[in-house]
């Protein structure tokens, strides 16, 4: 079967995923975990042949560190699928009641969008999280993975999809896209696919946008800031900064660029150059810092750049204006912080700062689904429309109109025989 003949079957079954009660798709959530978790070894030497193939091929370290797949992150998934369970659900849940006329009733009603595509990158944890949000939105999902995880998403997928089908979800719940030239084979199918979720580098993203007629919805690069303004702690300052940077410097939320206000200068610069010595960052500083500093010249490149690496770029600021400034002109939209003690400071920034994700002294490594309590996410969107910033459960739903009535017509209503009274009744 083509992915294309797929995709046309996961269609025609998507009204029965979306229909499926909460039990079944909380059942179903509950039996992966425990496939999981019966399951560890085969998964830990199918992870083990994908380390394996990664360093025959020298793939860089900080995409081996997402391949890898420990005790620790299966940990992590299967708690996530528990969390997933205790969320109330938010399928077919009643938005607004609209009575227009009497008799005649508008309901409001959030539903699943239907059958979504996510490519992502080479992480098994997350082909565990992606297919899980699916299942309790009640969505059908096409899963691709990056090809360095093959192994442990072909043997993750397949105790994924046979629990969900014997908990009682639809046959063609979910289906693992394996090769590379099955992805434009999927960008094909806007018959049936409802939505793309891309995940990996700008060049990526914007090729799978150029190439498809789907919506698309996902962010490109995660180029996150962290601003100190002159009011500032520097003892919330130093582990909020290397936090953001070093709790999973892979990570699209890691922070990839620092501004300091020049009156911060001075006293942050100090602790701060040893705390970065003593965990390895190389610092590319503009020359205001490399003349006290040992570091690299920073570029106009480094200010465009995710490293997704132990390297931080840096700069002075004359006002929390040019901060702004500087975020908007080269950041990706996605996360950025502000560490100040003075509230109209902050909400300046959080106002000004055109992100998904705007905080106040913590760390950008909060983005994420998991932590804002949606239990996990497909993405973040850096867009703006039908969702942004961490997509959880509601991100993966839209809604439909119910209307009500008792034999009535237009026609009365254009004529001026019946008017319209619209009570909001919820």
């Amino acid at each position: 079967m083509t992915i294309q003949e797929k995709a046309a079957a996961m269609k025609l079954d998507s009204p029965q995923m979306a229909a499926a009660p909460t039990e079944i798709r909380n059942n179903a959530l509950l039996e992966i975990k425990a496939a999981l978790l019966a399951n560890r070894k085969a998964i830990f030497d199918a992870n083990a042949q994908d380390l394996e193939q990664a360093q025959q091929n020298n793939i860089p370290e900080a995409v081996v560190k997402r391949v890898k797949f420990t005790e620790q992150k299966l940990l992590d998934v299967t708690n996530g699928l528990e969390n997933l369970t205790a969320l109330a659900d938010q399928v077919h849940q009643v938005q607004f009641i609209r009575e227009l006329d009497e008799g005649l009733t508008l309901v409001r009603e959030s539903c699943p969008i239907g059958v979504i595509g996510v490519i992502f990158e080479a992480r098994p944890d997350a082909l565990v999280q992606i297919a899980s949000l699916c299942i309790k939105s009640g969505n059908c999902a096409i899963l691709k993975g990056g090809s360095e995880t093959m192994h442990t998403n072909k043997v993750l997928f397949d105790l994924i999809y046979h629990a969900a089908v014997q908990t009682g979800l639809p046959e063609n719940c979910l289906f693992q896209a394996e090769l590379r030239e099955e992805i434009l084979a999927l960008l094909s199918c806007h018959e049936s696919v409802d939505l793309i979720i891309p995940r990996g580098s700008n060049a990526f993203v914007q090729y799978i946008m150029n190439n498809t007629k789907i919506p698309v919805m996902g962010h490109a690069d995660g180029i996150c800031h962290i601003y100190v303004d002159k009011d500032f702690d520097v003892e919330k300052a130093i582990p909020v900064i290397l936090d953001a940077k070093t709790q999973y410097t892979a990570a699209c939320n890691a922070v990839e660029t620092l501004l300091i206000h020049k009156d911060a200068l001075d006293i942050l610069m100090p602790r701060l150059n040893e705390a970065l010595k003593a965990h390895q960052i190389e610092l590319r500083a503009t020359h205001e810092i490399a003349a006290q500093y040992e570091c690299v010249p920073a570029s106009e490149e480094d200010f465009a750049t995710e490293y997704l690496d132990l390297i931080l770029s840096a700069k002075t600021v004359e006002t929390i204006e040019e901060a702004v400034h500087h975020i908007n002109r080269y950041g990706s939209h996605h996360t950025d912080c502000i560490i100040t003690q003075d509230k109209a400071a902050a909400e300046y920034f959080m106002n000004m700062v055109d992100s998904a994700g705007v905080y106040q002294n913590c760390s950008t490594r909060f983005a994420d689904g998991f932590r804002y309590g949606f239990g996990a996410e497909v993405g973040i969107s850096t867009g703006k429309i039908h969702a942004r910033g961490p997509v959880g459960i509601e991100g993966l739903l839209t809604y439909k109109y119910k209307l009500f009535g008792n034999g009535q017509i237009v026609a009365d209503y254009a004529s001026g025989k019946k008017a319209f009274h619209f009570k909001n009744l919820k």
